[in-house]
């Protein structure tokens, strides 16, 4: 009598909760560079509107269309939701060319725009939120050694892989799968949300004003870093579940910063509304055969 006393209550307070309607939500996350800021007008290799670097988009495009998303989301704020929907209006008829964009070497328009009028969708969603900062900001306290030696590992990985991008022996598909790999976004999710509580004692660098220094404990310096960064992602969490609940999409694409991934991958982890599927099932491995990933 008390087990479905309790059943009825749960019944009555989560009528519309996606764990409740049976079958999980399929939700990709697809750690992306951000490509605009990867370009360098003396190097053609770091442009993705060349003709090569387009049929790299293309490959990678294959790949992930097989996912057959119903919803993709991207990494902007939704206060230019409307902005987006205009820009991408123009483009599924024809009536914009990316490489006219003063911007449109983003990944929101290269792979958003371009699966999402290839899958023939109405819209490319915005779930970024405000907020984080620069990693840089923890320089001192008791530990700091073991966090900044970390982040010359991992920016040691990224730069040689960045530099076989712009030398033209990678392409970008690989490129994208490479930062997709587990064996990456596990280190970068370390470096980001777990190595920073190890830092104590100390205080920010120059925080910019999306840090509010009036509750930042010193003692706790560290954690309170990775708190900016993980207050983020709950925010774009938030944006993402109730965008799917919204239109009741079934299959989720969401297109954001490598940073992200395992953070995000932590919270959709841990709820019963949505079942991952891993990138890596799409892109496969790396075609260039790399140390860093084994």
């Amino acid at each position: 009598m008390k087990f479905l006393f309790a059943l009825l209550v749960v019944c009555f307070l989560f009528p519309r909760s996606g764990w409740s309607q049976g079958k999980p939500t399929q939700i990709m996350l697809l750690g992306c560079a951000h490509l605009r800021q990867m370009y360098n007008k003396d190097n053609p290799n770091t442009d993705v509107l060349t003709a090569k670097r387009q049929q790299e988009l293309a490959d990678l495009i294959s790949r992930i269309r097989k996912f057959q998303p119903d919803l993709i989301v991207v990494e902007r704020v939704p206060e230019g939701q409307a902005s987006l929907d205009s820009t991408y209006a123009l483009y599924v008829n024809n009536k914009l060319q990316l490489a006219d964009m003063e911007d449109g070497r983003g990944e929101e328009y290269q792979i958003g725009f371009a699966l999402g009028k290839q899958l023939g969708l109405k819209r490319i969603v915005c779930v970024n939120a405000p907020g984080g900062t620069s990693q840089s900001i923890l320089s001192n306290g008791q530990n700091i050694k073991l966090y900044q030696e970390e982040g010359v590992q991992m920016r040691k990985l990224s730069t040689d892989k960045q530099t076989e991008l712009d030398n033209g022996k990678l392409s970008l598909a690989d490129y994208v799968t490479y930062i997709n790999q587990p064996a990456i976004t596990q280190k970068l999710h370390h470096l980001r949300y777990i190595m920073p509580a190890r830092v104590t004692n100390g205080h920010f660098t120059n925080p910019d004003a999306m840090v509010d220094t009036a509750f930042v404990n010193p003692r706790y310096i560290g954690a309170e870093l990775t708190s900016i960064f993980k207050n983020r992602d709950y925010k774009i969490y938030s944006n993402i579940v109730t965008t799917q609940m919204a239109q009741q999409s079934k299959k989720v694409l969401v297109i954001i910063g490598a940073a992200h991934i395992g953070s995000l991958q932590s919270i959709f982890r841990d709820d019963p509304a949505f079942q991952l599927v891993p990138a890596t099932n799409y892109l496969g491995k790396v075609r260039v055969a790399s140390s860093a990933v084994q």
